[in-house]
């Protein structure tokens, strides 16, 4: 037993790590395949990334949302890296039965960690094993976030980590009988009935059982070894290593998701200057190895959890998008290709093959085949990625909240969209009419600028205009953005009337751009049309900038001389959209400005006492966290304080909200879009709503607005929705409650205690 022991895990010791090693080389040179990143976004900070890192792996921060699973995760995660010396004893156990590590083995407070992390790691397994087999798709559907995962490699990994858990146990008894432990100790305060158990037993039976539980776990741990050597494209076992780089070079060093801005077009490691393009430049992704090497860790990192499907109101209104299949697709299609690339293969942007055929003779059949593939293309073409998986995505961001280790999703999605757009000229024939009118007529809809001010002839008080009734910003506190929807469509334009007269009625000093004002490129940036976005961008930057008494050169850029700082250039809008745009990706165009929402200012003026909700409004609601307010803002408490605060009123919240909000389905430029393929999004939102029996359905985004009351609307005329249901923003039920009857006193009068500036945009 012990010859046949020493013999099997020597072996097996020695090719697993000589594979193990080669695995790791391959992948370094594999992840270098993807472009180059602008310098220092991915390693700025250091000292800060790695306390993210220790945070994220410790609190497992992501993981814990979801209740026992992240509790049983912990346990498992951290026997993996924790227990390693066990193997070093397994190996010593081999040679002599009662061997200890030197040192740790006799010290009390090691023997209970190994035995106390030990038996939880079992534990914590059994129970990650029992959740997948309940949460298995047997049935045909969509339900199982496992849906698609590679259900052989998780029972391999999940059998691995349950052989060597029951083995730590048992040869930390084994070492209890072995040393004659006949009382209760700390050391073995779990195992000591087995090792009471096994005190009766004789030494060579003793000594047997050792070789085989230490010959099992080395066989074990070293087999899996072998396996992720011999298969790197293994998520599930691989991201037990991956996971921590790909959380160091996450985007935000102090751990915030990859949500909000979008980053700049880069090619070859530079951001994209769209005034005068380098010749080599690459236009977004339409080949693997276009993708930076931090997408290429991202793919090989995915651990097919299926927390990001689960949440995809894509995948749960039947479209074709999946971000883990997504995900796990560009992974399987990258590694496949992988020899043909390090051959030195690859093609121009014509399509021009770059190595040569002597290159390429070594080449496998199967990579060469692989390399043939377009990355965007139907079923027919052999595609990598379906066309209509690419334009499900409404960019929501629940994919990237939810990814335990850190895949942006979204900015992948948007780079491939980038190429589509841009070159292929491929993209849903309906945005092209929305696009046009963006480069014509500088809002979505196509209408002259003057209708921007339509809306101020419905108010009975003056809507100060830069450069009309004030000559520029500095003679008012704030500017408010009113965005394309806000001033040209009829249900936003409520809202931005009630949110007038609110800071009317408070007495705070504002103006509005008007025609002045044009698209934020939003829509265009997330569509894919950058140098649009880039456009749009820039002309409102230019025209923010000298509405804010900055003076620029002859380059448009803002001279030191006249700079304001940032504290002093306040914009408040209504649209996360725009809130989104402007303060989070306009600094990448030289703006920089301090702006909040709409019901940030209005709690603050609460808060205040300058608004005073005194008349009920009567009803039972529930509120709808827009994506780009919520997940990609973090802004979930200031509507849900107004809401508190209006009398009568009692609030209910849907089953998704907050970080697991539903989308309303209009983000991702798909608000310009037809939805022909499964559930509407927004129809499946308001079902959600509408069990709840609600009278008021309220939200704080004109785009959410929209689609809410599309669908309540034809859920009336089906008979399907009471009619009495209204869907309103924040801003209407503030002014509705505000608004007294005529008898009585004005509200907005009452003094209060000054409160905290609300927190700009960061």
């Amino acid at each position: 037993m012990q010859l046949a022991a020493i013999i099997v895990s020597l072996v097996l010791i020695v090719v697993g790590v000589a594979l193990f090693g080669r695995a790791l080389l391959q992948l370094y040179a594999f992840h270098r395949l993807g472009q180059s990143v602008p310098a220092g976004t991915r390693t700025d900070e250091p000292v800060q990334r790695t306390v993210t890192v220790a945070k994220e792996f410790l609190g497992h921060t992501r993981m814990n949302r979801w209740g026992v699973v992240g509790v049983a995760h912990w346990f498992v995660a951290v026997g993996f890296l924790t227990l390693l010396l066990t193997i070093v004893n397994a190996i010593g156990q081999l040679f002599q039965a009662d061997w200890l590590l030197p040192v740790l083995g006799d010290w009390a407070p090691y023997n209970v960690f190994v035995e106390f992390i030990g038996t939880m790691t079992v534990l914590g397994i059994l129970v990650l094993i029992v959740v997948r087999q309940l949460s298995h798709p047997r049935r045909p559907g969509r339900k199982s976030r496992f849906a698609g995962s590679n259900f052989g490699q998780a029972y391999f990994v999940e059998t691995v980590i349950l052989i060597v858990g029951v083995c730590i146990f048992m040869l930390h008894a084994l070492e209890g009988a072995q040393h004659h432990v006949d009382a209760y100790e700390a050391s073995f305060f779990i195992s000591y009935p087995v090792v009471s158990w096994l005190r009766g037993t004789d030494l060579d039976t003793l000594q047997n059982l050792t070789y085989f539980f230490a010959g099992l776990k080395i066989a074990t741990s070293f087999i899996w070894m072998i396996v992720v050597g011999l298969k790197t494209d293994m998520g599930v076992a691989w991201h037990r290593f991956l996971a921590f780089p790909n959380i160091w070079f996450k985007r935000e060093a102090e751990g915030g998701t990859a949500l909000g801005a979008l980053q700049p077009m880069t090619s070859g490691g530079k951001e994209i200057d769209f005034t005068d393009p380098g010749d080599d430049d690459v236009f977004g992704v339409s080949q693997v190895e276009h993708f930076s090497w931090k997408g290429l860790l991202d793919f090989s990192t995915c651990t097919e959890c299926g927390r990001c499907q689960s949440q995809c109101p894509a995948w749960n209104t039947g479209k074709p998008l999946s971000p883990k299949l997504l995900i796990m697709s560009l992974r399987d299609h990258a590694h496949a290709k992988a020899p043909y690339l390090l051959a030195g293969g690859g093609k121009s942007m014509e399509g021009e093959e770059k190595a040569s055929e002597e290159q390429l003779e070594d080449v496998p059949a199967a990579a060469l085949a692989e390399a043939e593939r377009p990355l965007i293309g139907t079923l027919e073409e052999n595609g990598v990625i379906d066309p209509d998986v690419l334009w499900s995505c409404t960019t929501c961001g629940a994919c990237v909240e939810q990814c335990p280790v850190d895949i942006e999703h979204v900015d992948h999605i948007v780079d491939m969209r980038r190429y589509q757009v841009m070159i292929e000229s491929a993209f849903p024939s309906e945005a092209g009419t929305m696009l046009k009118n963006l480069e014509k007529k500088g809002n979505p809809w196509g209408l002259a600028k003057k209708q921007r001010l339509e809306w101020t002839k419905e108010v009975d008080f003056e809507i100060p205009v830069v450069g009309r009734d004030v000559e520029d910003l500095t003679e008012v506190e704030y500017l408010y953005w009113v965005g394309c929807a806000g001033a040209l469509e009829d249900r936003a334009k409520k809202t931005t009337k009630a949110f007038a007269e609110l800071l009317h009625i408070a007495g705070v000093k504002f103006a509005i751009m008007g025609g002045d004002e044009k698209c934020t490129g939003d829509s265009a940036r997330r569509l894919g049309n950058e140098p649009l976005f880039q456009e749009l961008g820039m002309e409102n930057v230019m025209t923010l900038n000298a509405a804010f008494g900055e003076e620029m050169d002859d380059d448009g850029k803002v001279t030191p001389e006249s700079r304001r700082p940032k504290s002093a250039k306040k914009i408040v809008a209504t649209c996360p959209h725009c809130l989104n745009t402007i303060g989070n990706e306009y600094p990448q165009l030289g703006g920089d400005y301090e702006v909040i929402h709409h019901t940030q200012l209005l709690q603050h003026l609460v808060d205040e006492g300058k608004l005073v909700p005194v008349t009920p409004v009567e009803g039972l609601i529930t509120y709808h966290d827009p994506c780009y307010l919520g997940r990609h803002n973090k802004i979930y408490t200031p509507p849900r304080e107004i809401i508190a605060g209006v009398p009568g009123l009692r609030n209910e919240e849907m089953h998704r909200h907050k970080e697991r909000g539903f989308c309303c389905g209009a983000g991702g430029a798909r608000m310009w879009m037809e939805e022909r393929i499964g559930k509407r999004i927004n129809n499946e939102r308001v079902d959600e709503a509408l069990s709840l029996d609600p009278d008021i359905v309220s939200t704080a985004c004109p785009f959410c607005l929209v689609m809410l009351t599309d669908s309540v609307n034809g859920k009336k005329n089906e008979g399907q929705a009471k009619e009495s249901v209204q869907v309103v923003d924040v801003a209407q039920l503030l002014l509705t409650s505000v608004k007294t009857p005529v008898d009585e006193p004005p509200a907005g009068t009452a003094d209060g205690a000054k409160a905290p500036e609300p927190e700009p945009v960061k």
